[in-house]
């Protein structure tokens, strides 16, 4: 009888001492879901320099490249052939520039014993000058077609990644069209935010961004003013926003307003055959009362449910 007593006192002593909150209103922010994409911040093409056959491709989409880096590779037989050309031309004027350059020089011998004029001497001389200035010619022009040959040559235009490929080798290709796209700078999110919300967010806010399964948040950076199709696009900034895809599509909360809310510790609330309850202080004795609970909240100081009905402003509620 005396053990009876004894825990019964126990219990009341425990009962007295159970901490209390009275609930007051909370002010609560409301979000509004919407999906963002990934994008790279700058994308680049890189494009032929010449018109030809693409005979290479380095490179496939999700490939990392430096600037400069050799993606592909464009040939144009015709190049090959006037080099050729040139080639024998050079050939050809030398040849009779060392023929020119041989009668300069009995000219020269012969000069002397009055056996050529001095006018003769001075032609040879002008043939073999003009020969010697049709092989600079040529060769400045096989040089110049050296250049467009080398051109040949598709390279990275910045540091990232291969976005898009889209030819494959033996395919014909003009000068200036893109054989890669590279998107590089690093990445940021785009969001497409219903013209109704438009109003309710301000450049700066925080937002939340669930990516990978993971919890970030980021800083709407930019709001732009053109409406289409309904939407408004806005530009996020994401601290340590690394994936392998671009143009993901990433859940997104936007700040849209707030209201008053009455919030309890989650762990205050308990759930029996389906029914909410709260337990709540009433004088010297404590009541359950049932309740219907909202989403779960999390604040600086714990993890809280709102209750949309069943508690009013005053009450205590007794924490577990």
């Amino acid at each position: 009888m005396r053990l009876l007593l004894l825990v019964a006192t126990l219990l009341f002593a425990g009962g007295a001492a159970a901490e209390t909150m009275k609930l007051e209103p909370v002010t609560v922010t409301e979000w509004k879901s919407v999906y963002g994409t990934i994008q790279a911040r700058t994308t680049v093409p890189a494009r032929a320099r010449i018109g030809g056959s693409v005979v290479a491709i380095m490179v496939t989409e999700g490939d990392t490249v430096t600037a400069g880096e050799k993606i592909a590779e464009v040939k144009d037989e015709k190049l090959a052939f006037q080099i050729a050309a040139l080639d024998a031309q050079i050939a050809a004027l030398e040849s009779r520039l060392a023929t020119a350059q041989t009668d300069v020089n009995r000219a020269e011998a012969l000069i002397g014993r009055g056996a050529v004029t001095q006018q003769r001497l001075d032609e040879l001389r002008s043939q073999a000058s003009v020969l010697q200035n049709q092989i600079t010619a040529t060769e400045a022009e096989r040089s110049v077609v050296l250049q467009q040959q080398s051109e040949g040559d598709v390279n990275a235009p910045a540091d990232g990644r291969v976005l898009t490929v889209p030819l494959t080798e033996g395919t014909v290709v003009m000068p200036g069209e893109p054989l890669a796209t590279i998107g590089s700078g690093g990445l940021f999110l785009r969001l497409s935010i219903p013209e109704r919300h438009a109003g309710l967010v301000r450049q700066g806010d925080e937002l939340r961004i669930t990516l990978d399964g993971r919890q970030m948040e980021g800083r709407l950076a930019k709001i732009y003013p053109q409406i289409e199709n309904g939407r408004v696009t806005a530009d996020v900034e994401v601290d340590g926003l690394q994936t392998s895809f671009v143009n993901a599509r990433v859940l997104v909360q936007l700040p849209v307003g707030t209201r008053q809310s009455l919030l309890v510790p989650s762990d205050a609330v308990t759930t029996r055959a389906g029914v909410e309850f709260v337990t709540l202080r009433d004088g010297d004795r404590t009541v359950e009362r049932v309740v219907l609970s909202g989403q779960v909240i999390n604040q600086p100081d714990g993890v809280f449910t709102e209750i949309l009905t069943g508690l009013a402003v005053g009450d205590e509620v007794v924490l577990p």
